[in-house]
């Protein structure tokens, strides 16, 4: 299988039952033994400081190496700063730095924070600054939303973004691996070195797969919107072609080498399991 990397995420827990669930969900995956763990902001960064707590406690329940969002939503420069210090301070060596969406979704008008930035790549020069964090992007294979079907531009960012320190990006969600072949072919034309793990989301539930598509912009292709739309009472059903969807990309994008698999649990292991024992992975190096 090579140097596959697979890494999972999961999002700060909203009260008690939630973080039960995710220690259990947490425990389930050191069986595969990650590569890393990721946590995320909530919208608008409204979780920040249950970011910060439970990246801590991940890092030291598990020992795996931990990657901890940062956005610039709502935040000061100052502010960002005394964050990177904290993780610092909490052992966490890397981060993934994102310009963050607002409240109302990757859609609405952007408001800057006066003393804060407007850009990630801002937020990739402040963490390299602290000098300690390996740090890494998102990238998009089916476009950024505010990007208004430039593809170029978005290329162009994440170009910049390497240039300032970027170590690796990981992509949105999507559901066509020729749409990651395109982006990482365009990045490398134009001499890029960056790592671009591809982002995979196990389709569960139909309500959720909307929910997470209208939030990150990510398109739903037809044919896939039907087929879960004629199950979607059907929760073993969506499971079971989740799996088998998630499945079948992961086998193309290892096919067009790609350099890593990170999923997107949702805070559930069971689907991200199921797909790591299908596709073999057990014997990655």
């Amino acid at each position: 299988m090579g140097s596959i990397s697979v890494s999972v995420e999961f999002f700060p827990p909203k009260d008690e039952a939630g973080e039960a669930r995710l220690w259990e969900a947490t425990t389930a995956v050191k069986a595969i033994k990650p590569d890393f763990i990721s946590v995320t902001y909530g919208a608008g960064g409204s979780t920040r400081d249950r970011t910060i707590r439970i990246t801590k406690e991940i890092t030291e329940r598990t020992g795996i190496n931990t990657v901890a969002h940062l956005t610039c939503v709502g935040s000061t420069e100052e502010e960002l700063m005394e964050i990177l210090k904290q993780y610092k301070e909490a052992g966490i060596k890397s981060i993934l730095a994102l310009r963050g969406d607002p409240t109302e979704g990757p859609t609405a008008t952007w408001m800057s924070t006066p003393g804060g930035f407007d850009h990630s790549d801002q937020l990739v020069e402040l963490a390299m600054k602290v000098g300690v964090f390996s740090v890494g992007v998102a990238a998009f294979p089916d476009g950024h939303p505010a990007s208004n079907g430039d593809f170029e531009k978005d290329v162009e960012v994440l170009l910049r973004k390497e240039q300032l320190g970027a170590s690796f990006a990981t992509t949105q969600f999507f559901f066509d691996s020729s749409k990651w072949q395109d982006l990482v072919s365009r990045l490398e034309v134009r001499g890029s070195r960056l790592p671009v793990i591809a982002g995979i989301l196990p389709i569960t539930n139909v309500k959720q797969l909307h929910r997470m598509a209208e939030l990150s912009g990510t398109p739903i292709p037809r044919e896939i919107n039907e087929r879960f739309q004629s199950i979607a009472q059907d929760s073993e059903a969506v499971r079971a072609a989740g799996v088998e969807l998630a499945t079948q990309l992961c086998t193309e994008l290892i096919s067009l080498k790609v350099p890593g698999l990170h999923f997107y649990t949702m805070n559930s292991a069971d689907a991200t399991l199921e797909i790591y024992r299908n596709l073999s992975l057990e014997e990655r190096a």
